[in-house]
Order: C-alpha cells, then structure tokens, then sequence
C-alpha cells in the first residue's frame, strides 16, 4: 500500500470480526490502525484494537466506534437464521453503525454481502450489473442491506462473495465422504472462492480506497471456474475414501444454478492464490489424509 513513513496510519473499522472479518481484520494492521466490533472482546485477533458491542445498540457502539474512520467494513453474519436474525445482521446492524459513526473523513463503506441476491437458476452467467431478485428472505435481507449502503451517502463498494470454503469450513467436503451428497447429472452450477481469496479480495479493494483509485460501487467475488455440483462431488469422490451416496442424499445446491462472472474483479489486479477448486480443496484433502493417518 502506497503509504509513506511522515503519512498518520489510516484507521479502519471493521464491524464483525467473525471468520472471514477478523481474517480481514489481521491482515489490515500491517498498513493501517484497526478497530474491531464483536461482542465479545477476548474474541477480536490480536493486534486489533477491541471495540466490544452489540450492534442492535446504539448506545453501546457509539461508546466504542474510533472518531472518522478512513475506511468502514460491515462484515456481519445473522445470530439466527430466520427472517429477524438476517434483517438484524444486514439492515439494521448498519444502520445503527452509520448513525453513530463521524463519516466525514470516509473513504469508502465495504458492505460485505453474497451472491445470494441473484436468482437465477437457468444456469446463466451473472455479474454486477445483472438483475437482482432473491427469492428466499435471506437473500432479500442481504441486497436490502446492499441498497442501504449505497444509498447511505458515503462512498461504497458492495462485494459479493459467493460459497465460501476453507479450512475451518469443511462440511462440504464431510457431507460427500458421508454420502449425504448424491447429485443429479448434470448438476445445477456452483460457484465458490477460498475464505484466503474472499479476505485478500476485501484487503486488495480498501488498499486501492486508501491510494485513491477509482472503485465501482458493486465487485462480484467468485472463483474463475463455475462448475457443476455433481463434477466437483465425483472429484472428491476420486480423492478421499467416501461412503456410497445416499439414496435420499441431497440432488441439488441451494443457490440456484448460475455461473459467476469475476472480470470486474481481475480488471483491478487482484490475483487468486486458489483460481479453481481443486487448487482450494487439495491442501484441505492432504490435511484430512495426514489426519487418517496419524
């Protein structure tokens, strides 16, 4: 990052240290002073400054929120997974961040969000500028907590990110070697990026904030390789002892069926470390073998 030594540390805050924000989080202080929102302090990664509160009060975050940030980032997951727990997480966790926030030395507002905000299911290829339709409330929370940030009047980037996977996160790959999984051929398409690629993403996008490079408002955060569900099943399946699929066995994914287009994302530089997803699964595979053999 282009900062030089007579420059003050930027200061980001960073709402939701949870996996992937905490990841994101650590990876910032190298460059810049963070403050980090959880409820629990002893859960914010060290080297972190703690800012212990619940967002649903007010009261409590503007005890702890740093004066005028440089950069925000919201990077909630819902407490309970039903309507109220993901309206709180997405929509009114950030609006009470924003009214208790001084946001006149922001930057740019990162809202952390999921291509959960598409529906399509026609195996069609989607990028930023496709049309947005949830059809579960998960989703509709999502892109109403998407709309706020960009109507809030601060600059701001949404990042999409599709599935998730990593070290920590392995229940896809425990839900094929238990055979939970027996997919329809051709499956629906997935779309997913490593936790490492989706927090060197986010990192990647603030730093060209922070150098003053112009950013779009919305970034989709995917892989480059869309593939379906039953291909990367049977390529587990060729790499791990599993259990024959059930016949009940789940047949489809939850997200529909769409190919995740990354092309705005590349245009800016960012490089993946794991492209593919037998580049992100093998070093999870290798370890469960090392596990079975120990």
């Amino acid at each position: 990052m282009a900062i030089s030594a007579d420059q003050p540390r930027p200061h980001v805050l960073v709402a939701g240290c949870g996996a992937l924000g905490g990841a994101i989080a650590s990876a910032l202080t190298h460059n810049a002073e963070v403050w980090g929102i959880r409820r629990t302090a002893s859960a914010i990664p060290r080297g972190v400054h703690p800012a212990p509160a619940d967002l649903m009060d007010r009261a409590s975050l503007a005890k702890v929120v740093p004066e005028a940030p440089d950069i925000m980032i919201y990077c909630l997951t819902p407490s309970t997974y039903d309507d109220a727990g993901y309206r709180g997480a997405y929509v009114d966790g950030l609006a009470n961040l924003l009214a208790v926030t001084d946001t006149s030395n922001l930057k740019r507002l990162f809202f952390i969000s999921s291509t959960s905000v598409y529906g399509q299911d026609d195996d069609s290829e989607v990028d930023e500028t496709s049309p947005v339709a949830p059809r579960r409330f998960s989703g509709q929370r999502v892109l109403e907590g998407e709309r706020l940030a960009l109507a809030s009047g601060v600059p701001s980037t949404v990042i999409r990110f599709s599935g998730i996977y990593g070290p920590g996160r392995g229940r896809f790959l425990e839900s094929v070697m238990e055979g939970e999984l027996n997919p329809d051929s051709p499956g629906p398409y997935t779309n997913r990026i490593h936790e490492q690629d989706a927090m060197a993403a986010c990192v990647h996008l603030v730093h060209q904030a922070l150098e003053g490079k112009p950013l779009d408002d919305c970034y989709l955060a995917s892989d480059c390789e869309p593939v379906r569900l039953d291909r990367v099943v049977a390529w587990i399946r060729q790499q791990l002892p599993c259990k024959p699929p059930l016949s009940d066995g789940r047949r489809g994914g939850r997200g529909g069926s769409k190919r995740c287009n990354n092309r705005r994302l590349l245009a800016t530089g960012f490089e993946f470390t794991y492209p593919d997803f037998r580049s992100g699964y093998r070093p999870m595979i290798e370890a469960i073998r090392r596990g079975r053999l120990s």
